[in-house]
C-alpha cells in the first residue's frame, strides 16, 4: 500500500521531468507484496515521454481503445496519458457530461444509459466528432467510440476527409467473469474520469480523488444486472469491429485479468512500434 500511495503521490512529477516509465510483468491477477516489490525493482529510467509528440513518419498518433464495458480502458488511457502526451478523449466522459449538463440531448443520452442500452449511432457521431475537431493535429487516444462497424466507418470517413487516419486500434481482452467482479468496486471522478478499483487502484484517501481530493462516484449502471445487458449488447455488435479492424491490418489485442497486467504490454509495444 506504501509503494502504490508513492507511484500515486510522485506520478505527477513523473510526467514533470519526463523520464520516469513503468515497465514490470506481473504473472497473477491478484495483487501482492512480491508482485509489488517486482514491480518496484522494474521502474527504470528511459527516454523523455515526448518521444512520442510523433510517430517515426512524422505523423501524429491516433490511437483507438476496444474492449468491453468495464474492461479497464479508462484506466489504461490515464496510465498512458501519465507517461506520454496524449489528448485523451473518453466517450464516456463525453456522455456524462452531457448528462450533467441536463439538456434535452443528455436527457436521451440518460434514459438509455440508464437501461444498460447503447447510445446510438448518430449521437455518437455527432458528440465525438465535435471532440475530435479540437484535437485533430495531436496525439490522441479515443476510448469508448466506435463501437459498431457503422460507427467505424462514420468515423473512418470524418477522419480520412481531415486526413488524419487512425494508426492504431488496441483491444483489451479481459473475461466477462473478471469485468462483472469488479464493476461493483469501481468509482470514478465525473470531472475528470479518473477511474479507480477498491482492490486493484483505490483511491489514497477513501471516497476521495487522488488529485483534487473531490468525491468519488459510483456509476449508476454499474451493477450486475444492468452490467449483464451490456455486455451482451457489446458482444452482438462489436465483436464485428474486430474483424474490421483486423482487416485494415491496425488491429493489436492485449489479453490479461487486471490493468497492471496489460499496462507493460500496451506500453512496451508501443514504444517497439513507435519510437526509434
Amino acid at each position: 500500500m506504501l509503494l502504490r500511495n508513492y507511484i500515486k503521490i510522485s506520478t505527477p512529477l513523473n510526467v514533470l521531468h519526463r523520464n520516469a516509465i513503468i515497465s514490470c510483468n506481473v504473472h497473477t491477477s491478484q495483487p501482492s507484496k512480491q508482485n509489488t516489490h517486482q514491480a518496484a525493482i522494474q521502474l527504470q529510467d528511459s527516454q523523455p515521454s515526448s518521444f512520442l509528440s510523433k510517430t517515426r513518419s512524422g505523423i501524429p498518433m491516433r490511437a483507438l481503445f476496444l474492449g468491453p464495458p468495464g474492461s479497464g480502458k479508462g484506466t489504461q488511457t490515464q496510465k498512458l496519458t501519465y507517461f506520454f502526451e496524449f489528448s485523451n478523449i473518453s466517450s464516456g466522459n463525453i456522455l456524462r457530461q452531457n448528462i450533467s449538463d441536463g439538456s434535452d440531448l443528455g436527457k436521451k443520452v440518460k434514459k438509455l444509459v440508464d437501461s444498460g442500452n447503447m447510445v446510438s449511432d448518430d449521437i455518437m457521431v455527432q458528440l465525438t466528432q465535435k471532440e475530435l475537431l479540437g484535437v485533430s493535429q495531436n496525439n490522441w487516444i479515443l476510448d469508448g467510440f466506435p463501437r459498431t462497424v457503422p460507427q467505424a466507418k462514420a468515423l473512418d470517413a470524418m477522419l480520412d476527409a481531415q486526413k488524419t487516419p487512425l494508426n492504431i486500434v488496441m483491444y483489451l481482452d479481459v473475461p466477462f467473469d473478471v469485468i462483472l467482479a469488479r464493476i461493483t468496486e469501481r468509482y470514478v471522478h465525473i470531472p475528470s474520469g479518473r477511474v479507480y478499483n477498491l482492490t486493484y487502484n483505490p483511491p489514497i484517501v477513501p471516497n476521495r480523488d487522488d488529485i483534487t481530493a473531490e468525491p468519488l462516484t459510483h456509476r449508476p449502471d454499474d451493477n450486475p444486472e444492468i452490467f449483464k445487458i451490456r455486455l451482451e449488447t457489446y458482444k452482438k455488435l462489436t465483436f464485428p469491429l474486430l474483424e474490421y479492424y483486423h482487416k485494415k491490418g491496425i488491429l493489436q489485442s492485449f489479453s490479461g485479468t487486471s490493468s497492471d497486467i496489460i499496462f507493460p504490454k500496451i506500453h512496451n509495444y508501443l514504444l517497439q512500434v513507435f519510437t526509434n
